[in-house]
């Protein structure tokens, strides 16, 4: 049995529950990183290249967490999900394409890298040969690969659905992989009437990562808000949106983002929609400005962007966001 590291973090908010399941299927140990802490993006500021954006560098402080503590870590070359946009272009950011040797060549003592290429949209089932390529690197058998894969799929799907039933991806993991006495909790704790109804949208790893974003997600709660993401919008509703402009981006991410964030637009309850924005995000530099303007244009619902970085401070967003809200609520008064 091999010990496998996933840090918290980038596509751990989408894909974890998957990995999680294979990796057990097959009698490995999975071992997750803690959630992030100052300790973490200051270990990764050390490590990684200065003009990495924040959630690269969050990534490396989780590295060099698990580094001493596993014999693999899962780090997949992220390319594309899917066959999506001009062309079946789209893709991750080139900072994921390049994420294992960033990590292999910029932090000492790193255990071996499972680096499978994953790149879905290239022809059909490729996740059943992603899965054979790293269940032959940890010695299992094709049948133990076929099966375990096959199970993770069914728990993943499961994870999606709570997803689409509006729960938080921390609230959808405690309810896949916790006892039914704590997920009646779950159920229990999120049925509230709330005052406003926000949209938060951006990268999962930007707005789920309480550090980072320096709260915001309590924040709006505890401003008796509820808070809406794209990831809570299914693929046929986010589909719905693409027509209406003329381009796709090439960036998975952004895709999802700028249509989740064109959804919300048109759903008709939404009180105002917030943008999570990483500094010296390269896609994020025309994504945000989109949004701005579309939002401008298909209605009169307020919109503000929050930029992170490793010197945010929750003052300053708690400031900004209250005073967000503030304003909604005063022209929710005087109409």
């Amino acid at each position: 049995m091999a010990k496998i590291g996933i840090p918290r973090t980038l596509a751990y908010f989408n894909y974890y529950p998957f990995w999680k399941i294979f990796f057990d299927e097959l009698g490995h140990e999975v071992v997750l990183s803690t959630p992030t802490t100052k300790g973490i993006l200051d270990d990764g500021v050390k490590v990684a290249v200065n003009d990495a954006c924040i959630p690269i560098k969050v990534y490396h402080g989780h590295v060099v967490e698990l580094a001493n503590k596993v014999d693999y870590l899962f780090c997949p070359r992220l390319v594309s999900l899917r066959k999506f946009g001009d062309f079946g272009t789209e893709t991750f950011c080139p900072k994921f394409l390049g994420l294992p040797e960033m990590i292999r060549y910029g932090i000492e003592n790193v255990p071996e890298i499972i680096d499978v290429r994953v790149n879905l949209g290239s022809a059909k089932k490729q996740i059943d040969k992603v899965c054979y390529e790293v269940g032959q690197i940890l010695g299992n058998l094709p049948n133990q690969i076929l099966q375990a894969s096959k199970k993770a799929s069914v728990i993943q799907k499961k994870y999606e659905e709570l997803l689409h039933q509006e729960f938080l991806p921390e609230q959808a993991l405690d309810k896949v992989f916790t006892n039914k006495k704590k997920a009646k909790k779950i159920d229990k704790k999120d049925k509230f009437e709330p005052e406003l109804k926000i949209a938060v949208v951006g990268y999962p790893y930007a707005i789920y990562d309480n550090y980072i974003n320096v709260g915001l997600l309590n924040i709006l709660k505890n401003e008796n808000v509820k808070i809406l993401t794209q990831d809570m919008v299914n693929d046929s509703d986010m589909n719905k949106q693409i027509r209406t402009l003329p381009k796709s981006m090439f960036w998975y991410y952004s895709n999802r983002v700028i249509y989740g964030t064109l959804h919300f637009i048109h759903r008709g309850d939404i009180d105002g929609i917030i943008h999570v924005t990483a500094f010296a995000c390269g896609p994020d530099s025309m994504v945000d400005r989109l949004l701005e303007i579309e939002a401008r244009k298909r209605s009169s619902i307020p919109y503000m962007s929050v930029m992170i970085d490793e010197h945010s401070a929750e003052a300053g967003v708690r400031t900004r966001v209250e005073a967000f809200l503030d304003m909604i609520r005063y022209r929710r008064d005087k109409n």
